[in-house]
């Protein structure tokens, strides 16, 4: 896959931005006042999707930057 090299760093930095920001969220999670299960077991799933979405972004990036410099 090609993109372009600007897409290619707006990818790999929104996927470290993602991993980072969902992370600290859940330690914040973890050291917070006590709220309900459900409450914690929604944002569980949220946290999981957006660091595999995360996972894929930084893969299509990782490789499109790999292929703009013609290594493979």
């Amino acid at each position: 896959m090609k993109l372009s090299r600007f897409a290619s760093a707006f990818m790999i930095g929104l996927a470290a931005f993602m991993i980072f920001e969902w992370l600290m969220l859940a330690k914040n999670l973890g050291s917070g006042p006590a709220r309900s299960t459900a409450f914690y077991v929604i944002h569980a799933i949220l946290i999981c999707v957006n660091l595999v979405l995360a996972a894929v972004l930084g893969t299509i990036g990782w490789r499109s930057w790999r292929a703009g410099r013609g290594v493979k």
